[in-house]
């Protein structure tokens, strides 16, 4: 009876250890759920430069441009920069005009096609096939209509700027005119314009790579920008008359 009790009582034992570690790993679970259930909003919240709410690929269009500007293709993508640095070169490394290197690759060109389609017959090849190139008046006036908005729109915008109504937008205009005036006098207007298409062409990606560090910097940037700009505003633009007169109706 005896050694029936001990074994009795030894077997609750077991038992009871289980259901304390059983208690012990739910417990801990439950706890690691939670924290991993914290870090989720946490992640969530994380803002996006400028308030962007899709993928880059998306913002810039998610077709072939998107995918050159992210350099999805590697090897297009570096065809394409490479081939626009060497005329770069061409015209401001070794002073080559740009009406002279027109009228010299169309010569290769011409040259080119006009011995191949005389030569094809003697050497059994077939002659090179030229595609139709043609647009349509659909097509052209697409065109037109998306200049005519945007010239029309420049013309509102000047004349919203030289009519004196908002000095804000004016004082705006004439400091990024004044920017640009000042880089324009520092570089050339094809080494400006190389310097542009590299920007535009290799920080999209470089964002996409680091994205998550440039968001935290820019987000940070933006706030002092706010602030320095609310103390632009307190100090300076609020005692100009014109804008209190606004501020006030």
């Amino acid at each position: 009876m005896m050694s029936e009790s001990e074994e009795h009582g030894s077997l609750l034992e077991k038992i009871n250890d289980k259901i304390h570690e059983y208690k012990k790993g739910s417990s801990s679970s439950s706890s690691s759920d939670s924290d991993d259930d914290k870090k989720k909003p946490h992640k969530s919240k994380k803002k996006k430069l400028f308030g962007r709410k899709h993928p880059l690929h998306h913002v810039l269009g998610g077709g072939k441009a998107a995918d050159l500007v992210l350099w999805r293709d590697k090897h297009t993508s570096g065809s394409i920069l490479a081939g626009v640095t060497v005329i770069w070169l061409l015209f401001e490394g070794i002073g080559y005009h740009l009406l002279t290197f027109l009228c010299h690759t169309l010569i290769v060109f011409l040259t080119v096609c006009f011995v191949w389609s005389n030569a094809a017959s003697f050497i059994n090849r077939s002659p090179p096939k030229f595609p139709e190139v043609i647009l349509s008046e659909a097509q052209c006036l697409r065109i037109a209509h998306v200049l005519r908005k945007e010239i029309n729109e420049a013309f509102l915008t000047l004349q919203s700027v030289a009519s004196g109504k908002d000095l804000k937008t004016y004082l705006k205009s004439i400091g990024l005119l004044w920017f640009i005036s000042i880089i324009g006098s520092c570089f050339s207007f094809l080494t400006l314009s190389y310097t542009i298409f590299l920007m535009a062409y290799t920080l999209p990606m470089l964002y996409e790579k680091y994205e998550d560090e440039v968001d935290v910097v820019g987000e940070k940037a933006l706030i002092e920008i706010k602030k320095q700009y609310a103390v632009l505003d307190e100090k300076v633009l609020s005692k100009i008359p014109m804008l209190s007169d606004k501020k006030q109706h």
